[in-house]
């Protein structure tokens, strides 16, 4: 499967980006663990089901590519609730919200 992304230049290009197999399914995440470094970010997605958790994916960016992420997922937020309405906040009582920052 080919996405197209664009890239952030003053010339827009194309971008085909390969998705294989293993990865077009994605991963399920309930929680995020993110802890850095001077040079980086760490993002660890966890699938927590009691009573164990898995790593499913660790993904490390630069603190400018956070940033750009942050805002990337801002915009989507802004559109989301602009067509399906607020999304609520909620975390159940009694448990650990699912974002963890270190």
């Amino acid at each position: 499967m080919d996405e197209k992304a664009a890239l952030p230049t003053d010339e827009q290009q194309e971008l085909q980006i390969q998705v294989p197999p293993e990865v077009q399914s994605g991963r399920y995440a309930n929680q995020l663990f993110v802890t850095h470094t001077q040079e980086e970010f760490l993002l660890d997605f966890i699938l927590a089901t009691h009573p164990a958790a898995v790593l499913n994916a660790r993904v490390i960016v630069s603190p400018s590519h956070v940033k750009r992420i942050i805002a990337a997922l801002q915009d989507n937020i802004a559109r989301y609730e602009s067509i399906y309405g607020e999304i609520q906040d909620i975390v159940p009582a009694g448990k650990p919200d699912h974002i963890v920052a270190n």
